[in-house]
């Protein structure tokens, strides 16, 4: 049986002062966001939003006063997924002696987790005529399963047969934050006002291009427009921050990932047969004044799902720049990296590129593949582009009568200015390839290879053969391309036809 248990955090009705040597700094004056690409994950895959691998380079600035002496400094607000072994805080007088990133964050789990053995209030709604009675009460069980409370009449499970059960703390424990939090300890020779610079690493970020190319009707240009979409599954935003995504390959090792802070639900069970037995009668508690509660409540059967909106930016455009053998991509004006949440801007819009649709087929000696579309285009001025392209998801649109259809997807890979560019998209349906072999005399195997269009329109054909490197491979009539270790047969298809290759395989050794 699974029942909801309320619980009710009673605050003090003043904020108690912070103890001499202790600053907390609740936000950032500034943030800048630099994004990484997962290492985990092809440039040319969409990014799993479920499961966000990369990083975030986080730097904020600062402001406050620290006191004469040692100090504690709480930075409020920070990544919940941040490294410690990261964090770099420039600006202070003595500089750092130790760091430390809150392990638990104030949730109805954690509360009740930490109140293990302390006193609290049960307060109990009576059946029938709704009366409220409260009690002294110890809790004397884990968050998970049963709610067991220790009351002077004994043990009893909260929130069983019938009742309707609250437990009230009288205060948080003071190792709980309500927000991740990173502590560092110091020492300054007096007092004063300092501005500092933390920097840190966190993980749960990532990003990825998004194009979409529309056909145009000649068949041999389309317009592209290209889109770069960040991601976060950490729990803090960090609101007008100066945003950038990195490309390239980072030589960097992840170390095991501790568990992140979290707010967590409590789940609890009704079970009545697990009462431990009776301890020795504890000292009577001292229970703080009832203040105003703060309620925090926690279902049975909650089922949390982080709500990934996404805000279109159309207007702003990013702008590329240098990082050595890496590529940086600045969002000129400040945006909000939201938690759980994911945001685009755009990248780039072109129109007119030059681009060749074609159909291609990968061979191996004399087992073909399916045959699959793709556009195939050069990075340079002159086909319309040259710009360096970030790999990412292709979603291709082509005319069709008075409207615009769905043509198919696919990736694209990192691109360089110069280089060429091939997206390859689904299986064809209409275009066909297959082999046979024809004759086989000692070391030498003849195939042909058939391939058949069924459509009303004349389409372009390649197949890219490979072979072992003590095979030789010639055509019988033709001539192959040699291209990225590939011998290749290029050929135009006309509508409703079929063209034939035949080729002979020899084994040198």
């Amino acid at each position: 049986m699974r029942r909801a248990l309320a619980l009710a955090l009673l605050l003090c009705a003043s904020a108690p002062a912070l103890g001499q040597g202790m600053v907390t700094s609740s936000a950032p004056d500034s943030v800048s966001v630099s994004v990484y690409r997962s290492p985990n994950r092809t440039s040319d895959r969409a990014m799993e939003l479920y499961w966000l691998e990369g990083y975030a380079l986080v730097t904020e600035k600062r402001t406050l006063e620290i006191p004469a002496g040692k100090a504690t400094i709480r930075f409020e607000g920070v990544a919940a997924g941040l490294f410690p072994e990261s964090a770099i805080v420039t600006g202070l007088p003595s500089g750092v002696r130790e760091k430390n990133l809150d392990a638990d964050l104030l949730s109805p789990r954690s509360l009740y987790a930490r109140m293990f053995g302390r006193p609290v209030t049960l307060r109990r709604t009576l059946p029938g005529n709704g009366g409220i009675r409260e009690e002294r009460a110890v809790i004397r069980s884990a968050p998970d399963g049963a709610a067991i409370l220790q009351t002077a009449a004994g043990f009893e499970v909260a929130n069983c047969g019938g009742l309707d059960d609250e437990i009230l703390y009288g205060e948080a424990p003071k190792d709980l934050s309500a927000r991740p939090t990173l502590s560092i300890e110091t020492e300054s020779t007096a007092p004063q006002k300092v501005t500092l610079s933390l920097s840190y690493l966190a993980w749960g970020f990532d990003w990825q291009s998004n194009y979409v190319i529309h056909m145009n009707p000649d068949g041999r240009t389309a317009d592209l427009a290209a889109w770069v979409t960040l991601a976060s599954s950490d729990s803090t935003s960090f609101a007008h921050a100066e945003t950038a995504v990195i490309a390239g390959e980072v030589n960097r090792e992840d170390g095991e990932r501790g568990e992140v802070p979290s707010g967590e639900d409590l789940e609890l069970r009704c079970v009545l047969s697990a009462l431990p037995p009776l301890p020795p009668p504890p000292p009577a508690p001292m229970l703080m004044a009832p203040a105003p509660a703060m309620m925090m409540e926690a279902s049975a059967d909650i089922v949390v799902t982080a709500q990934r909106a996404m805000k279109m930016e159309a207007p702003v455009t990013v702008v590329q720049e240098g990082l050595g053998d890496l590529k940086l991509y600045r969002v000129p004006v400040p945006v909000t990296v939201a938690a759980n949440a994911q945001k685009q801007v755009a990248l780039a819009q072109k129109t007119g590129v030059k681009m060749q649709a074609l159909y291609r087929a990968e061979v191996w000696e004399d087992d073909v593949n399916e045959v699959r579309q793709m556009l195939r285009t050069r990075n340079r001025k002159e086909e319309g582009l040259g710009l360096p392209l970030p790999g990412g998801p292709v979603t291709v649109f082509e005319p069709f009568g008075e409207t615009t259809l769905l043509a198919g997807e696919g990736g694209l890979q990192d691109r360089a200015v110069g280089e060429d560019v091939e997206i390859l998209l689904s299986p064809a349906t209409q275009v066909t390839a297959s082999t046979e072999e024809l004759d086989r005399k000692g070391r030498t195997r003849t195939v042909r290879l058939t391939a058949t269009n069924a459509r009303p329109v004349p389409i372009s054909f390649e197949a890219r053969i490979a072979r072992n490197s003590d095979v030789q491979i010639k055509a019988k009539g033709k001539k192959f391309i040699r291209k990225d270790g590939r011998d290749i047969w290029a050929v135009t298809i006309p509508a409703n036809g079929t063209v034939t290759l035949t080729y002979s395989l020899t084994r040198t050794e």
